[in-house]
């Protein structure tokens, strides 16, 4: 039998394109509605995809290495990641939920109960995409610390180099706590903690909650949840890494890790990186997932790939530059991709819909038939939790747990 691939979707308001807002059939006034985005998730679950993560972070859209005077041809706004998820959750029964939340500026409390709510609401399909925010116009939303931000050259130096500042590597410490953390926060109560016992007045059993006791650089958390341990035991985290640094806070902290092979070298060189990254880090146990990262502007009824990533250039007046990998033509030649890296050692890919209603109704109509045509793609979804779809343990232990 053909291995099956893992493939999730990536959304980002209009679409990953910065000109996607002004495609014929976007909706831009929609864009902060909930008709949209849960618009967005059925057509996704038609696609028996595995999940589908929503993009956020604490800056304006477009603000990074911009001029004095910012462009305002794109969506220069976005709502809540995490509760977008918890809007879509009661209105979908498979696919998994991803937000993106930020680590830098979020108590992990916080973190803990929302995301461990989500799993409540969305019936064990929650996962997270922690985030770092390393820019200072993030901290100033804030005032509670400063941040020395990269400029656009550094960035890139030292992606190519793979060394970062230590204030850069501090922020994937703090992350690498704030994700550990959340984690002793979601075992902190047993399972079966809540006993409901009306008779003997007593809803919880008091010795299956647990303190924490963490104590760390960035956090001193005792603990336990106000919430009850999540359905899912640990729901699904995971993190976009584009270098060594940023492997090896995947390697300790994540199960997926999303990353961006370029499409000359293939996968190979990252994958060979992430492993290396995992065995500097010492980690045990089950091992990191890795996705791919691609950008899809797919063929439609319409208009070539090719021809529509061309129009949106020219309406944005600029080539379409990303840090995935783009591609551009028909669904039948991604399914040939996505077997050929998959054969070549990729765990799973997340596709980011050039445009959100065009890409994501291709994704589903066009590239999910010609991978079931393949052999490599489900027909229907298994019953389950998103770990036990993306093959995960479901079954957790709980360290805190007593014999």
């Amino acid at each position: 039998m053909a291995q099956q691939l893992h493939l999730g979707v990536a959304l980002d308001g209009a679409g990953w394109h910065p000109a996607a807002w002004r495609a014929p059939n976007s909706r831009p006034a929609e864009l902060f509605t909930a008709a949209y985005w849960t618009d967005l998730a059925a057509t996704a679950q038609r696609g028996l995809l595995d999940f589908l993560s929503i993009e956020d972070n604490l800056a304006v859209p477009g603000d990074r290495g911009t001029a004095v005077d910012p462009p305002l041809d794109r969506v220069r706004a976005r709502i809540d990641a995490q509760l977008i998820a918890a809007r879509i959750a009661p209105v979908t029964r498979h696919i998994g939920l991803i937000p993106t939340v930020t680590t830098t500026h979020t108590e992990p409390f916080h973190l803990s109960t929302a995301l461990a709510t989500l799993d409540y609401t969305s019936r064990g399909r929650a996962g997270w995409q922690a985030r770092v925010s390393a820019t200072a116009a993030e901290a100033a939303h804030f005032g509670r610390r400063t941040i020395g931000e990269l400029t656009g050259t550094e960035l890139a130096q030292a992606h190519a180099t793979g060394t970062f500042p230590d204030s850069v590597a501090e922020l994937f410490e703090e992350a690498a706590d704030a994700v550990e953390v959340v984690r002793r926060l979601w075992d902190s109560w047993e399972d079966g903690a809540e006993i409901r016992d009306i008779a003997a007045r007593r809803f919880i059993d008091r010795g299956k909650l647990h303190y924490i006791d963490f104590r760390g650089r960035f956090f001193d958390v005792r603990g336990p949840s106000i919430t009850p341990r999540p359905p899912q035991g640990q729901p699904v985290v995971s993190a976009l890494a584009h270098a060594p640094l940023i492997y090896e806070f995947a390697a300790r902290s994540a199960d997926l890790v999303f990353v961006t092979p370029a499409r000359e070298t293939g996968p190979e060189p990252i994958l060979e990186q992430v492993a290396t990254a995992s065995a500097r880090v010492g980690r045990t146990g089950e091992r990191l997932r890795t996705y791919t990262d691609l950008v899809v502007f797919l063929d439609t009824g319409d208009a070539t790939g090719p021809q529509r990533l061309a129009l949106l250039d020219d309406t944005a007046g600029s080539e379409f530059d990303s840090d995935a990998a783009v591609f551009a033509g028909r669904a039948e030649e991604l399914a040939d991709l996505l077997v050929d890296w998959s054969e070549r050692g990729v765990d799973g890919f997340r596709l980011r819909p050039g445009v959100a209603v065009d890409d994501l109704a291709a994704i589903t109509d066009r590239l999910v038939p010609a991978l079931q045509r393949r052999g490599v793609f489900r027909a229907r979804y298994p019953h389950g939790s998103l770990r036990a779809l993306l093959g995960l343990p479901t079954t957790v232990p709980n360290r805190y747990a007593t014999a």
